[in-house]
């Protein structure tokens, strides 16, 4: 299948580039590199330099590729910019899409799976959440991600759009090869934060809360294999058509504490770490893990790195030999990029 997949410079995306090529797919990642790395895309693919909110440059690739279905991943993530910059994510996370389905539309594309996240489930009523639970997203970040289901279950009513949203939790690890793995500026997320705490003998790692109703008092999420995630995007993608246009939660379906999550990375990378308590943050949920039932039933997922010392060992492989992410800062204009 001839697949786009937008945001393929990044963390998700890239690892989505590398299977769809391993499986025989033919992809072009369309990027405009605002937070992605062009060295993190596989060299096997097209690379397109372009936005999400130029029609123009979108239905050219479509046409010019042939391009049949489209892996969406070219979104901001960072829910507490959403907060203060709520303009930018409906812009680019509704707005932006909205614009590449009428390019999809206009190109006679009609596939799409769609990256969306568990915050659409704000604070949870019980979990593990499964996904008829009630949508009560709590920050921008997460109701850009609704609506945008919200279009595409419409588009799918009036122009026969095929789709799979798939909403997930918390992402780590990096490809088992160690060449490609997670580089964000500022780092958020916490593996790679604790990770990269034990790279720097200052580094102090902050628990917010350990008064939660846990078992040890700390914050339970659901932490997915990188790789299992996308095992399950190209599942659902080949599944178009056959299935009826779908939602999925994807999930190790077991939760780890974050003192779990900083005992794993001092025993994955034999250092000890200085960890300073601090008050609950406002709006963290004690637990967050996924009901992943419905995608191992249709589509017969089976995710290989459950267990959280593998998802360490991987993401701790390429943070432990690119301390600096990716080092190379190449200018745009390459023999290799295509501008439309």
């Amino acid at each position: 299948m001839r697949v786009m997949v937008t945001g393929g410079a990044g963390y998700i995306g890239s690892h989505a580039v590398r299977e769809l090529l391993d499986r025989g797919h033919r992809v072009v990642v369309y990027d405009n590199l605002s937070t992605g790395f062009r060295t993190a895309v596989d060299d096997r693919a097209e690379f397109i330099f372009g936005n999400t909110n130029s029609f123009e440059t979108l239905n050219s690739a479509f046409r010019a590729h042939g391009i049949e279905a489209v892996l969406h991943f070219a979104a901001n993530i960072e829910v507490g910019e959403s907060v203060l910059n709520p303009h930018k994510y409906y812009q680019n996370n509704l707005g932006n899409t909205l614009n590449l389905l009428m390019a999809m539309r206009d190109a006679q594309v009609n596939k799409i799976i769609f990256s969306s996240t568990a915050a659409v489930y704000g604070n949870p009523e019980k979990c593990p959440i499964v996904e008829s639970h009630p949508k009560l997203a709590i920050n921008p970040y997460g109701r850009s991600k609704l609506m945008t289901e919200m279009v595409l279950e419409d588009f799918a009513a009036a122009y026969g759009l095929k789709y799979a949203v798939l909403r997930y939790f918390n992402v780590a690890g990096a490809h088992p090869e160690g060449d490609i793995g997670e580089a964000h500026d500022p780092e958020t997320h916490l593996i790679p934060r604790v990770l990269k705490a034990t790279l720097d003998p200052w580094a102090e790692v902050k628990i917010f809360g350990t008064d939660y109703p846990t078992s040890d008092g700390t914050c339970i999420r659901d932490y997915i294999h990188v790789m299992d995630l996308i095992d399950a995007h190209i599942l659902a993608l080949e599944s178009l058509g056959s299935e009826k246009c779908e939602v999925y939660n994807l999930g190790n379906e077991r939760g780890f504490s974050v003192k779990e999550i900083i005992k794993t990375c001092e025993t994955v990378t034999g250092r000890k770490l200085s960890v300073k308590e601090e008050a609950r943050r406002a709006g963290d949920p004690a637990t967050l893990i996924a009901s992943s039932e419905k995608i191992r039933k249709h589509l017969g997922w089976k995710p290989q790195y459950t267990h959280l010392e593998d998802i360490v060992k991987h993401a701790w492989q390429w943070h432990r030999t690119h301390p600096q992410g990716y080092k190379t800062v190449e200018p745009l204009l390459q023999n290799d990029v295509i501008y439309l």
